[in-house]
């Protein structure tokens, strides 16, 4: 399975920019793509509208964000019922980041205060699919792994049925979180997070931003590109596939791409993804087992 994520453009010539590289991917046969959620105003408006042209006019299967931020249930609720109009299916639920200059997350007045309560309040009411975000190298606000992996199977439990990584560049940390998601009791499909890194720098904030680490090597050979954008940008998608084709290899159920509303280095690597068909590896080596 192969998925990508998109967010609400801010100008008109971003929303093009957007919807191009929709259709390069789609031509890829894309499983689905996510549209990120701001809370309230233009943004979350925009989710709506993007996902209906994403729906409507790319052909594309749409999995909506939702948060918690700055929400109420009733707003929620106008947002699902529209969700459900335009014939999205799919569901994200987050509790989502606190606001830009505020440390902490509050509740809103009204709203929900987590995504297990998000996911409860969308499953008890409507017909949904719904999906979570997890984290290979542990959510910033848990104390450790334990602690996270008790809050994320209360997500499934609430009726998430199926989950993304945050973005990791370590396989083996997420091989090791899946398996530790299996003792925990959480059975659900977990699907790789990858950014394939067209600009390291770039790439190196969102990091900082989600506390992602970035291995050694593969930081000491970006920064040995010294700043050469068609370096940087070969060497990202070169990494993007290897990492993609052993997870695949190893038996992720999917890849979800960061693609960053552009689509040339995920249609790179995507493309190398499905003439290497890493995931029939993963069915022989089964087959073998049995």
């Amino acid at each position: 399975m192969f998925s990508a994520e998109f967010f609400p453009p801010k100008s008109s010539e971003g929303f093009d920019q957007m919807i191009e590289a929709a259709r390069e991917l789609a031509a890829l046969d894309l499983d689905f793509v996510s549209v990120t959620y701001g809370a309230g105003g233009s943004t979350r408006e925009g989710t709506v509208d993007i996902s209906k042209t994403l729906k409507e006019q790319v052909g594309l299967e749409v999995m909506a964000h939702l948060s918690c931020v700055g929400e109420t249930a009733e707003g929620l609720t106008e947002t699902l019922d529209r969700l459900q109009e335009i014939g999205i299916e799919n569901i994200f639920a987050l509790r989502g980041d606190p606001p830009r200059g505020e440390t902490d997350f509050a509740q809103p007045e009204g709203g929900f205060g987590s995504a297990a309560e998000l996911t409860s309040f969308i499953t008890s009411r409507y017909e949904f699919a719904v999906g979570g975000a997890c984290f290979p190298e542990v959510h910033p606000e848990a104390p450790d792994l334990e602690t996270d992996l008790a809050y994320l199977k209360t997500k499934v439990d609430a009726g998430a049925e199926f989950l993304i990584t945050q973005l990791f560049f370590d396989n083996r940390v997420y091989f090791d979180f899946v398996d530790a998601a299996r003792e925990a009791g959480i059975e659900v499909p977990i699907l790789a997070g990858i950014i394939p890194v067209t600009g390291f720098a770039h790439t190196k904030r969102i990091c900082e931003l989600c506390d992602s680490s970035i291995p050694a090597p593969f930081e000491a050979a970006m920064l040995a590109a010294e700043g050469d954008p068609g370096a940087e940008f070969d060497l990202g998608v070169a990494y993007a596939a290897q990492q993609s084709a052993e997870l695949l290899a190893g038996g992720a159920p999917g890849v979800h791409f960061y693609a960053l509303n552009k689509a040339p280095a995920t249609r790179a690597v995507l493309g190398a993804l499905r003439a290497a068909r890493p995931w029939e590896r993963a069915a022989g080596q089964a087959e073998g087992a049995r």
